[in-house]
Formats: structure tokens, C-alpha cells, sequence
């Protein structure tokens, strides 16, 4: 963040102390103004004069009302434009006293709705148009007099454009936030009526076989020893009913599991420090993968040092499924700040064109585990053929709430 942004947020932070300052500001252009006056019969030229004092005193009034237009924007007008008509009145020459009703009505407009501003600024350009035009030495269709019917007008209009902006702004966010919400909602409704659907189909294939492997284990228990034959026929059925169940839990895992996925682990979580261990299996499979480090030591949390372990896992099983063992990877592994950055590449030299080929479902999985920790994943082909992974884990766990954006 620059200096320039910091000074906006602390700014923003306190909305009354920039009114202050912006209430200073109009002051100071309207002490300076009010020492330059027009100068003959005609206002063709302008000399330095010297302000009288009760404009001086309705100069300091309406910057000061100022300070508290955004708690009070139409008192604020009503007391600056008060301040310009006595000004209008009496002041000969006049000074710039209006230049307060001008920034009260902008802010009026900015915070109310049309039809409001519209009867605001109305009735502040033919009160303080009407009080210039009627009072005053100089006649009623002199430039200064006409300067404050377009300074009014162009003041409601900014004020009414920049409502509308806001507005608008407002509209889109708020619409980018119901559609992220509506995203998430039907990605948790799609995951249920899924994990309904395979416990439907577990329990069909569970309960039917099982049943019928429950009955068949009975009759063969009961006729055993008087009749053998027929326990050997039920011990038939048995065997016939398992091998169903088995073929049938088979096909609805497999719906679940990517062909060629590394069995569930039986033994602790590995991590980074299985490493050369794990590439030293590909490398008896055949794959020519090199490995570099460079994270000095870093002791990661368990989640990060495990998610790193399978990203790289799944991107060299990647490689050698999709580019062949004629393929050569490259691992790395770089402590970077906060953060620990892997990279894996292959040059592309299987006959393969590329993880897309096999469904992605590996690449959805790396996703995940990195996305749960709040790090990042980009994944793509490289630049004259091959894969790139690139993977961004924190080095301090920091897990997303289910509601935090991706």
C-alpha cells in the first residue's frame, strides 16, 4: 500500500476531520477571493481591494458550517445560503461568500435522491440567483450575478452524478456478492445430492448382498450335517453373492478414484523431508526427475508440509501417466518470505498431451488441498510443450472459512 493510499484510509476513517480540512480549504479561497474585486462600471477589470468586515464574519460562518455537511447536509445549506444572501445585500463590493452554499448543495445532492436534488437546487439557484440580480450596485445581468446561477446548477448536477455513481457502484457489488453466495450454495446442495446418491448405492449394494449372504450362512449352518449337499449349494450362493457385492462396491468406487491413484497410506503423514525418497521412486519406474531445494530448513506445520508432499505426489504421477517415462521433471522447492513456493515441469516428451487428457481430477484434488490452506495453484501447459505447477503454500497454517472467497 503507498503513502497516498494510507492517507485515504485514515482520511476516510475520519470523515470529520476531512470535512475540517476541506472547510479550511473554501475558507482560505474565499479570503483570497474577497481581496480582488471588479473595478470600473463594467466588470472587464479587476483591482485589489479590502474586505469589509462583517463579510470577513460571514466568510469564517459558513466555512465553519462546513465542517458538519455530511451529519446535517440541507441545514448546512440552509444556513450557507442564508450567509450568501446577507452577503448579496449588503456587501459592496461582494466577496465570495456563495462558495460554501455552492459545496453545501453539492453535498446535499450527493446525499439525497433525485427528485430531492432537484427541488434543492432549484430553490437555491432562483433564492440566491433572485437575492445577486436584485441587490447590489452592478446590474441584474452582470457575469458575477449569472457565475452564480451556473455555479449552483453545475453544483447540483455533480452532486446528483456522483450519487448516481455510488449508486451504480453499490449495485454491482452487491450483485457480485448474491451470485458468489448463490455459487456456494449450489456447490454445497450438488456435493449433498452427491454424497446422498453414493450412500444410496452403497446401501443397495451393501444391504441386498449381505442379506442375501446372511440367509444363505444360515440354511448352510442348519443343513450341514443332515444334508451337505444342499449347505455345499448355499455355500455356492455365498460365494456367488460376495463376488457380486465385491464387482458391484468396485464399480461404485471407481466412480469415486482416478485410475492409477496411490493407495490410501497405512503409516504417518509423509512430508517434504520424503522427498528424495518419493522422487526416487519414479525414478525406478523409469521417469528422470531432478530435484532442487532451496528452503533453508524450514520446518513447515503438518497440513502445509503434507499438502506440499502431494502436490508434488500428484504432479509427478501426472507426468509419468500423461508425458511417459521418456519425460524429464523438474522439482523445486523454495522458501520465499512468508510463503513456500513449489514448482514442478516436465518437457512434454511422452506422447501425452497433458494432465487434460485424464479428466483433471488430480489437478481438482492439488486445487483443494492448496486452496483449504489460503495458498494458491496455477496450472497450464508451458511455452514449446510440457506442464507447469506451481503451487504457493503459507508457511504458517492459515485455513479458509467455508464462506471466504476463493
Amino acid at each position: 500500500m503507498t503513502t497516498l493510499d494510507r492517507a485515504r484510509c485514515r482520511l476516510k476513517a475520519h470523515p470529520l476531520a476531512l470535512d475540517a480540512a476541506l472547510a479550511a480549504g473554501v475558507l482560505a479561497c474565499m479570503v483570497v477571493g474577497s481581496f480582488v474585486g471588479p473595478r470600473g462600471d463594467h466588470v472587464v477589470s479587476w483591482g485589489v481591494r479590502r474586505p469589509e468586515l462583517l463579510s470577513l464574519v460571514l466568510m469564517v460562518l459558513g466555512a465553519a458550517a462546513l465542517v458538519f455537511r455530511r451529519r446535517a447536509p440541507r441545514t448546512v445549506l440552509a444556513v450557507t445560503g442564508t450567509m450568501s444572501v446577507i452577503e448579496f445585500v449588503t456587501g459592496d463590493p461582494r466577496a465570495p461568500v456563495a462558495m460554501s452554499a455552492v459545496v453545501a448543495l453539492f453535498t446535499a445532492a450527493a446525499a439525497t435522491d433525485r427528485l430531492t436534488t432537484l427541488r434543492l437546487g432549484l430553490t437555491t439557484m432562483t433564492v440566491l440567483t433572485g437575492a445577486a440580480m436584485l441587490a447590489g450596485p452592478m446590474p441584474w445581468y452582470a457575469q458575477e450575478n449569472l457565475a452564480i446561477f451556473a455555479w449552483t446548477g453545475m453544483a447540483a448536477a455533480g452532486g446528483d452524478a456522483v450519487r448516481s455513481r455510488r449508486a451504480f457502484v453499490h449495485a454491482i457489488r452487491e450483485r457480485a456478492e448474491r451470485a458468489e453466495r448463490t455459487r456456494e450454495e449450489e456447490a454445497r446442495r450438488r456435493v449433498a445430492e452427491e454424497r446422498l446418491r453414493i450412500a444410496r448405492d452403497l446401501h443397495d449394494v451393501v444391504a441386498h448382498h449381505i442379506a442375501l449372504v446372511n440367509v444363505q450362512a444360515g440354511v448352510a449352518a442348519h443343513v450341514m450335517d443332515k444334508r451337505p449337499d444342499q449347505a455345499k449349494e448355499a455355500l455356492g450362493h455365498v460365494r456367488e453373492a460376495s463376488r457380486s457385492a465385491l464387482d458391484e462396491l468396485r464399480a461404485t468406487v471407481g466412480l469415486l478414484r482416478q485410475s492409477g491413484d496411490p493407495e490410501a497410506p497405512t503409516e504417518p503423514a509423509p512430508g517434504l523431508d520424503r522427498l528424495d525418497e518419493l522422487a526416487g521412486t519414479f525414478r525406478s519406474a523409469g521417469l528422470h526427475v531432478e530435484v532442487a531445494r532451496a528452503d533453508h530448513g524450514t520446518t513447515l506445520p503438518a497440513a502445509v508440509d503434507l499438502a506440499a508432499f502431494r502436490v508434488i505426489q500428484e504432479a509427478l504421477t501426472n507426468v509419468q501417466k500423461h508425458a511417459g517415462t521418456r519425460a524429464k521433471a523438474e522439482v523445486s522447492v523454495v522458501r520465499v518470505g512468508p510463503h513456500i513456493e513449489i514448482t514442478v515441469l516436465d518437457d512434454g516428451a511422452g506422447e501425452a498431451a497433458g494432465p487434460q487428457a485424464g479428466g483433471g481430477h488430480g489437478l481438482l484434488g492439488m486445487r483443494e488441498r492448496v486452496t483449504a490452506l489460503a495458498g494458491a495453484l496455477t496450472t497450464g501447459p508451458r511455452y514449446g510443450g510440457g506442464f507447469r505447477v506451481h503451487a504457493i503454500l503459507p508457511v504458517e497454517t492459515r485455513t479458509r472459512a467455508p464462506g471466504d472467497p476463493a
